[in-house]
């Protein structure tokens, strides 16, 4: 029998569900599962143009796998979190190489590929081959903490325990794919963080927070403490019209990604000092520091970071990938082929618009 919340959820979700790419009937495994992989902590609306370019690039699983990592990183810039694109990648070779191309149809054996946690199995699970299995993102996190009032923190093992047992049991067997997304919709839309829109919620009529006047209460969350501020140098050094890159380990932030060479500011080093001292230690080489080129600042998930460029010249010998994957010198035109973070693409871009015959090119 089919619960009074989840009859009123998929009347509105018929009339009201978001047109999105990935959303096709019958639904397709492939679209689902890149879609839920782009989406992990980043909006819809960003996530859209990356979509688009990747189902052209990379229209289908052999596709993915038979692609470079480099590929799969260049197609993923701007996107962050760029682990999920090499898990993507891998698990996708993985499929091809032992599952002949087969996709899991069940949430617990999604999980057993990279990149791959309960939200984004159930999720796949769910809407791709209909189990009866919730989903739990951020968006059925609030909404679900709201119509039951949860007080407990919902990003704490008991409140995810408790979310996962008041929501299941509404999970219709003949339309679970429908019901998480109608929840997700439902968050995305109308129960948004701030100002939920009660008036015309479709199970305001069910929700014991709008009862007891406790929307803005809801969700209970874990304090944080204060997120870290980190400044950093990177060295643009120059030879001829080339800039040496280099190639971050596979492993860990940015992993992958191609970057002029610094690192962090330590207690009581001036910028120069800083980035003279990373030079020695990542490419066992010595720098003149010279002009900046310029300062960028970026909000990564738990800490921020101000970044001062420096052109820079050698003067100690060949640099050494001591610490980076791979060193490579490249012409200013050619930037653009190399997949790299935020603040790096920033520096590159300041690059060429200085050199605008060269980056004509």
């Amino acid at each position: 029998m089919v619960s009074e919340l989840a009859q009123r959820l998929l009347a509105w979700f018929d009339q009201n569900a978001r047109a999105l790419p990935w959303r096709e009937s019958p639904p397709h495994p492939y679209r689902v599962w890149v879609s839920e992989v782009m989406l992990q902590q980043t909006q819809v609306e960003t996530v859209l143009p990356y979509y688009q370019r990747w189902m052209t690039r990379f229209p289908d699983l052999e596709t993915l796998a038979a692609a470079t990592e480099q590929e799969v990183l260049r197609l993923w810039e701007g996107l962050g979190y760029y682990q999920r694109a090499r898990a993507l990648h891998r698990a996708a070779q993985i499929l091809v190489r032992e599952r002949d191309g087969c996709f899991p149809q069940r949430a617990t054996e999604w999980q057993t590929l990279p990149g791959i946690g309960p939200y984004t199995a159930a999720a796949i699970a769910s809407i791709a081959f209909g189990e009866v299995v919730l989903a739990l993102d951020g968006n059925v996190r609030r909404v679900l903490a709201r119509l039951f009032d949860l007080d407990l923190p919902v990003d704490s093992p008991a409140g995810e325990r408790e979310l996962r047992r008041i929501g299941q049991v509404h999970v219709p067997i003949d339309r679970p794919g429908d019901f998480n997304q109608a929840l997700m919709d439902l968050g995305a839309t109308l129960c948004r963080p701030q100002t939920p829109q009660c008036e015309v919620c479709p199970v305001a009529g069910l929700c014991l927070a709008r009862a007891r006047g406790t929307q803005s209460l809801r969700p209970v969350r874990r304090r944080g403490g204060a997120v870290p501020h980190y400044i950093v140098t990177a060295a643009v050094i120059w030879r001829g019209e080339q800039v040496l890159l280099a190639q971050r380990p596979p492993q860990g932030l940015l992993g992958g990604l191609w970057e002029f060479p610094g690192g962090k500011q330590e207690p009581g080093e001036s910028l120069e000092e800083a980035l003279q001292r990373e030079i020695r230690e990542e490419l066992g080489t010595t720098i003149v520091v010279g002009e900046k080129v310029g300062v960028f600042r970026h909000a990564y998930s738990h800490f921020r970071v101000t970044l001062h460029a420096f052109h820079c010249c050698l003067v100690g010998g060949e640099p050494q990938p001591l610490e980076a994957t791979a060193l490579e010198w490249v012409p200013v035109t050619r930037l653009t082929h190399y997949p790299m973070g935020k603040l790096d693409r920033q520096i590159a871009q300041t690059l060429m618009q200085a050199r605008p015959s060269a980056s004509a090119g």
